[in-house]
């Protein structure tokens, strides 16, 4: 699938212990502005690898290739006991590469996750041709619709409106759906942070709960007026949960490669 002469597309900003953050299916690496502003100061390296949903053979198009591609990648960059991040489908992605490689994985955050529960994909786009109903659409996923900005209902619009890329999110939304972990979650040791937006739409507040029963290390906490993608509508108070949660942790003594 993926050779060892792999390119990997990447951010990396600061030094320190690090933070590798996964985007979500329609997100990208802007999602993380935030994140990638506030962290490098503060001690953290933080890197944001591009998931190439686009880029893989259709056989492959599926949740399971991106998380290889992600394993491959922290073993290329020479990068141990990572802090994955992931919101929507990346927080799934941390979930699974938690349970097959622990020893890459020093913690999870994971905030509007799939894994276990969310509003089909699949079905959310049957008028891709109305741009007026994407742009809906796009708006429904955030509390506040003005997140939804012209560029990003553009970028959305152009993406379901391509054939090849839109087979292809079709086929990694549907083998997400697939891959309940509710079996699996209770051998996943690492410490997790979940947070969530109270008013999610796609991974609703019962998903988050869920998460919370069956993950044996986690902590629970939530964002009011605040859908889908927390760190991009209240970045402000994503970044302050986060840096409070891993401050609890000493990471002065790992040693850190890349």
């Amino acid at each position: 699938m993926f050779n060892k002469k792999q390119k990997f597309s990447y951010i990396k900003k600061g030094s320190g212990h690090p933070l590798i953050l996964l985007h979500g299916l329609m997100g990208g690496l802007s999602n993380f502005n935030a994140l990638l502003e506030v962290f490098p100061k503060k001690g953290y390296k933080v890197i944001i690898p591009v998931l190439p949903i686009y880029k893989m053979p259709l056989l492959f198009t599926n949740i399971f290739s991106l998380s290889k591609y992600i394993i491959q990648f922290l073993i290329k960059i020479g990068i141990k006991k990572a802090t994955l991040i992931g919101n929507s489908l990346g927080g799934h992605i941390a979930l699974i590469i938690a349970k097959k490689r622990h020893d890459l994985v020093h913690s999870l955050v994971l905030t509007g996750s799939s894994g276990l529960f969310e509003k089909s994909f699949g079905e959310a786009f049957p008028k891709r041709e109305n741009y007026e109903y994407i742009k809906k659409k796009s708006q429904e996923v955030f509390y506040n619709p003005k997140i939804a900005t012209k560029e990003l209902v553009d970028e959305v619009f152009n993406v379901v409106n391509d054939r090849k890329k839109g087979i292809k999110i079709l086929y990694i939304a549907k083998s997400a759906m697939k891959d309940n972990m509710s079996k699996d979650l209770s051998i996943i040791q690492q410490p997790i942070c979940l947070i969530w937006g109270k008013q999610d739409p796609v991974t609703p507040p019962i998903v988050a709960k869920e998460f919370h029963r069956l993950l044996p290390h986690s902590e629970l906490y939530w964002i009011d007026k605040c859908g889908h993608v927390p760190m991009m509508e209240h970045p402000k108070i994503f970044v302050k949960i986060l840096e409070k949660w891993l401050s609890k942790f000493d990471f002065h003594h790992e040693k850190f490669f890349c």
